[in-house]
């Protein structure tokens, strides 16, 4: 792919990635579209000296995690990194993977990831020309803001490694972008793949129609509405609202729980709805709120989450789409997913390889984000041909 932003535009320095076990199989995903891309990009430069290390076969740091049998691990970089533009690549979120401690198998908690990753930071040791972290779920992005006694994890976070010399976080769909003011002088590249959203939803459904009488988009409660204003006026239709009532009264682990979701919006009646949030916890909110469009005689309903979670499984998912109470669930390849996911009939991957490796080489050659932030242009675009060819997505 050749990007006419990147032409005629130097590199910062020569690029290398870290992708951590954790996130191995869409940071090699990564590595090889910024392989494919560096064969075509700023070609009549390929032998000057400033664009030394622009084209490679690989761009992957070969590195280690190792854990002692107390539990206690270092990091390790077998090769240099000196004079780099480097990436580390982590997914917090990963439960697939154990360590050995004391004879007993453990698994990775988001915890364990983290130590891991401030191990690489520590044994990169300020060598790199300059250093960012791509975390697609930002650590404790839940723990944004203090109730009462509590701790403020990901401001530590953000702190923590602003003071370990990492110059950037790049992030998906943060849960409170002004979480970034904890951290001040780094830069925080916050994305949302809306594109990719679309894409995947449009290639599966080639029946929508995309206009206000037939279509709505829906905010499962007041911290997704922007997201849902964006999506609805970049597609040209009206929104809608739920909002959580809770009993603040009680807390139950560690929230105050829902007692019901009420709505704020136009009739739903006969239209396809598309709800759009960041993550996917347990499911219940969704699921709830799934039931409700339902019970307000919807007639289809979509569900655009970044990040499937599925703390509680997938049951309860197939049992409501047994019973017709949505029809099609998308979440992004950002973080694990457990195998399970990829086999139900009513899920489908909006694939991001591509659009990270896109960021990572505009960063590399300090090229403007908007393009990237903001994708308005690609949407309708794809909705252009979506209309001209009757549902026929490539």
């Amino acid at each position: 792919m050749i990007s006419k932003y990147l032409e005629n535009r130097m590199p910062a320095a020569p690029i290398k990635l870290i992708v951590m076990d954790n996130i191995k199989e869409l940071g090699e995903e990564v590595n090889n579209y910024l392989v494919s891309f560096r064969k075509d990009n700023n070609r009549p430069y390929h032998n000057s000296p400033a664009f030394e290390g622009y084209v490679r076969d690989s761009y992957l740091v070969d590195h280690g995690t190792p854990r002692f049998g107390s539990g206690e691990g270092k990091g390790i970089l077998m090769e240099s990194i000196r004079g780099a533009d480097l990436y580390i690549l982590c997914d917090v979120l990963n439960r697939s993977m154990t360590y050995s401690m004391y004879g007993y198998d453990n698994i990775y908690s988001p915890d364990d990831h983290y130590q891991d990753l401030k191990r690489l930071i520590a044994a990169v040791a300020g060598k790199s020309h300059r250093l960012s972290v791509v975390m697609p779920f930002m650590y404790e992005s839940r723990q944004h803001k203090r109730n009462n006694r509590e701790s403020l994890d990901c401001a530590l976070m953000l702190d923590e490694l602003s003071s370990m010399g990492v110059g950037r976080l790049i992030t998906f769909d943060a849960h409170d972008p002004s979480i970034q003011n904890a951290a001040p002088l780094i830069g925080f590249d916050n994305f949302t793949p809306f594109y990719q959203y679309m894409r995947a939803l449009l290639k599966k459904v080639g029946d929508m129609k995309i206009d206000k009488e037939h279509l709505l988009i829906i905010s499962p409660d007041e911290g997704a509405l922007q997201r849902a204003v964006y999506f609805a006026g970049v597609m040209g239709v009206d929104t809608g609202m739920f909002y959580k009532r809770r009993d603040f009264t009680r807390v139950v682990d560690g929230k105050n729980p829902i007692v019901a979701h009420e709505f704020l919006g136009d009739n739903v009646e006969g239209k396809d709805v598309i709800v759009v949030d960041d993550m996917i916890s347990s499911g219940g909110s969704m699921i709830d709120t799934a039931v409700k469009l339902k019970e307000m005689k919807a007639k289809r309903v979509f569900i655009c989450c970044t990040f499937g979670i599925f703390t509680e499984g997938l049951k309860q998912f197939d049992d409501a789409y047994e019973n017709g109470i949505f029809d099609k669930l998308i979440t992004t390849n950002l973080t694990y997913r457990i195998p399970e996911l990829l086999t139900r009939e009513w899920y489908e991957t909006a694939e991001m390889g591509k659009f990270l490796a896109s960021i990572i080489d505009f960063s590399n050659h300090d090229v403007s984000m908007d393009k990237v932030l903001t994708p308005t242009e690609k949407i309708k675009k794809i909705l252009k041909v979506y209309n001209e060819t009757k549902g026929i997505i490539d």
